[in-house]
């Protein structure tokens, strides 16, 4: 399964890389919402794990942006992010995504927690 990690911080990156590569995944970084909304125009993802607070377009504006592009609708977006307010969960979800998990990740469960929203488990 394909998945792109929309992302800007080098560590937060590689941690998820790590732990997803590591049980077969495929990850593909986008490093701000444009880069991402290009890659995932052009290639197949399964999954989208979106932060927030990226720079330029934030991860909110970049999931509506998601949401409008052709044959996206239906691919899950899950916020991963450190916004973890009240209020910010309802936004990432008002924004387009279908999840949110807040960092930081356990690695422990964050391979379950990501493949509720994979094709085929929801």
């Amino acid at each position: 399964m394909n998945i792109l990690y929309i992302e800007d911080n080098d560590q937060n990156f590689y941690l998820v890389n790590f732990i997803l590569t590591g049980r077969g995944y495929e990850v593909t970084r986008a490093r701000d919402g444009q880069e991402g909304i290009d890659l995932a125009t052009k290639n197949h993802f399964d999954l989208i794990l979106l932060d927030i607070q990226l720079p330029g377009m934030d991860g909110y504006a970049t999931a509506g942006e998601l949401r409008k592009a052709p044959g996206l609708p239906g691919t899950p977006i899950v916020a991963l992010t450190s916004y973890a307010m009240a209020g910010d969960r309802e936004k990432a979800l008002a924004a387009g995504c279908t999840g949110y998990i807040e960092k930081p990740i356990n690695p422990k469960t964050f391979t379950d927690q990501i493949e509720q929203y994979l094709p085929g488990r929801i």
